[in-house]
Formats: C-alpha cells, sequence, structure tokens
C-alpha cells in the first residue's frame, strides 16, 4: 500500500474486481513485465480468475501479452493516457523554447522524452532543417535500454531501481547494437553517471545516433532532452559539443522545472 492509499479511507462499498484491476495496473508501475503467476500471487486469486482480469485489461488495450514469452506488458491505452497528462502539466510547452534553441544552434533534431517504466515516451520533437535528418519521433514508446535518452533518465536511478525494472537479464533489444544485457546496461548507466551525458550509436536504429541529458526535476518525473543525428555526421568532437550544449539546457530547464513545482 502506498502512503496516498493510506491517506484515502477504503470506500464502503469497495469493489474488489476495479480494485484487483487497480492493482495490476500500479504493479506495472514497478515492474517491466508481469507473468500470470505474478498476478495471481499479489492479488491472492486463482490463476484462472487472474487470467480474466489480464484477459479484460488487455481487451481494453491497458495491457498487452508478448506472443514469445507470455509476460504481459504496458499496453497502448496507458501510454495514451500518460502521454495526454504530460500535455496537462504544461511540460512540453515550459520546455519548448529550450528546444528551439537547441535545434536552432546545432542544427539537428532534437526531442524530449519522459521516462515510463521500462520505456521512453517522446512527448516532443523539432527536426533538423537539414536535408538528411533523422525523422521526429513524437509519440513513439521505444526500449528506454536502447536510446540515450532512457539510459539518461534511467541513470538517475539507483542500480537497485534499475534492477527492479529489468528483473531478467536478458533485455529487449531493436538492432545488433542494442545492450542486450542488465549487466552491460548496469556497466554503461555508471559512465553516463560520470561523465553526465549518455550516447547511442545505431543501438536504437541503424544509422542514427544520439546524445542525451537527464533533467533534475523534484516531483520524480523522469525527462531528457536528446539530439539526433546521422551516424556519419557523428564524432566525437561532435559528441562533446552536443553534450556540452544539453548540460547547459538541462540547467536551463531544472531552473523552469523547479520553479514551477
Amino acid at each position: 500500500m502506498t502512503r496516498a492509499d493510506a491517506a484515502v479511507p477504503l470506500p464502503q462499498y469497495p469493489i474488489e474486481s476495479v480494485d484487483n484491476a487497480l492493482r495490476v495496473l500500479l504493479l506495472l508501475d514497478e515492474r517491466p513485465e508481469l507473468r500470470l503467476t505474478e498476478v495471481s500471487a499479489h492479488l491472492g486469486v486463482a490463476s484462472s480468475t487472474a487470467h480474466r482480469l489480464l484477459a479484460m485489461l488487455q481487451y481494453r488495450g491497458f495491457v498487452h501479452q508478448d506472443r514469445a514469452t507470455k509476460a504481459y506488458r504496458p499496453g497502448p491505452a496507458l501510454t495514451r493516457i500518460a502521454f495526454s497528462v504530460l500535455e496537462r502539466l504544461d511540460v512540453r510547452s515550459s520546455l519548448r523554447p529550450i528546444l528551439e534553441r537547441l535545434n536552432g544552434e546545432l542544427r539537428e533534431t532534437v526531442h524530449l522524452g519522459a521516462l515510463l517504466g521500462a520505456e521512453v515516451q517522446f512527448v516532443d520533437a523539432i527536426e533538423s532543417p537539414q536535408a538528411v535528418r533523422v525523422a521526429s519521433r513524437l509519440g513513439k514508446a521505444m526500449p528506454a535500454s536502447s536510446t540515450s535518452t532512457g539510459k539518461a533518465m534511467l541513470a538517475e536511478l539507483s542500480d537497485e531501481q534499475v534492477t527492479v525494472l529489468y528483473p531478467h537479464e536478458d533485455l529487449v533489444t531493436l538492432t545488433p547494437r542494442s545492450i542486450s544485457t542488465r549487466a552491460e546496461l548496469l556497466r554503461q548507466l555508471a559512465l553516463v553517471r560520470t561523465r553526465g551525458y549518455a550516447s547511442s550509436s545505431e543501438e536504437s536504429e541503424v544509422g542514427v545516433s544520439s546524445v542525451a541529458v537527464g533533467l533534475p526535476t523534484a516531483n520524480g518525473q523522469r525527462l531528457a532532452f536528446n539530439v539526433a543525428l546521422p551516424t556519419s555526421r557523428m564524432s566525437k568532437i561532435q559528441e562533446k559539443r552536443i553534450a556540452a550544449a544539453l548540460l547547459v539546457a538541462a540547467a536551463d530547464a531544472a531552473a523552469i522545472l523547479h520553479g514551477s513545482d
């Protein structure tokens, strides 16, 4: 039971099935995927009951089941709701001027990303004005471990928190260069914490490189700025230049975010 749960009295006429469905969704906030046996044990119900509950959540789009592993992960309905909430919090409009400045200064595609469980949701973007550019990922969700944006936000968590998000050693990958194990992810996150920024070279998409910096927030929300460009234009010098610009942008964003908390 969370502190918020403890502060609210139990309804006079509780509906157990509704409560169980909500408890499953809250469990997805703690774990990147769920298995039928976990849900059954967590709710204290028979496997058949847990299966019916998950089937209804899947029908409404709140979870989806991996055909290969049979595990349940957050579905598109949860993503849409989270995206809508982010819009209402006015984060995008508050940070938009900084994105515009980065786009003008670096002339590359820039993104604002949010961490939702073990995935990155790209909530704002401005494409590069150059003819050869990385396309906007606005509205898309991707595995956090395969993106610089995700790694920048995961690095703000402790190793114990990351392990909760990734209970299995093998990770979902997008390309042959994606991080494939939790051990490697933890090693890379340690490097991100040391140098202050994350980078990716063809880990989320072949031909795309990126640099990202997490934004310090005070309300538990995880956000990051990202600059993405064709790998052909990336060099060590360019990476350092982009990282420096992102660190300045993150400091400016922190002042805005902390002022609105």
